[in-house]
């Protein structure tokens, strides 16, 4: 019995001792890594489409016909760009522009500004003394309002229409 008294007392002073050992320590070890994304600046002219400048039905007695359409981009946010319209169908410059019926011809401009004065006129000029629509990308669609304008409508009766091109640079 006493050996077996004294087996116990081993057991529990075994116990004891090892609850007070620090326990063991877990090893640990680090690593660093990047995480990277290069993001490049993206426009889009085509997504949603352009509104028409539709001047309507005119008596030939109109003068300084105005109405408006619309072009809605897409550009990355704080992406600068620019936007050129071209001549049309049957101008040789912007100043020129004009919507046909067979040869008959109806002058026509377009404006970046409402108040559609000289300056004002939409082109595809660049640099100084450019006449392009300069814009900063939001990240959401934009819409710019397209300015026209026709000076008069003193022409023989029929349907004139024109299709212009615009070109989106960023």
């Amino acid at each position: 019995m006493r050996h077996l008294v004294r087996s116990s007392m081993l057991v529990a002073l075994a116990g004891v001792v090892a609850s007070l050992a620090p326990p063991a320590q877990a090893a640990t070890a680090t690593a660093t890594f990047n995480v990277r994304i290069t993001i490049t600046a993206a426009c889009d002219i085509a997504t949603t489409a352009p509104t028409d400048v539709n001047f309507g039905s005119q008596p030939s007695t109109a003068t300084n016909v105005d109405n408006q359409g619309a072009l809605n981009v897409n550009c990355t946010p704080s992406a600068p760009y620019t936007i050129s319209l071209d001549n049309g169908q049957n101008g040789t410059d912007a100043n020129s522009r004009k919507m046909s019926n067979g040869t008959a011809l109806v002058p026509y401009q377009l404006y970046r500004a409402a108040s559609r004065g000289a300056a004002d006129v939409w082109g595809s000029t660049t640099g100084a003394g450019g006449n392009v629509f300069a814009g900063t990308g939001t990240g959401t669609v934009q819409n710019l309002p397209v300015y026209g304008r026709v000076p008069s409508a003193n022409f023989p009766a029929g349907s004139y229409s024109d299709v212009i091109t615009a070109t989106i640079t960023y």
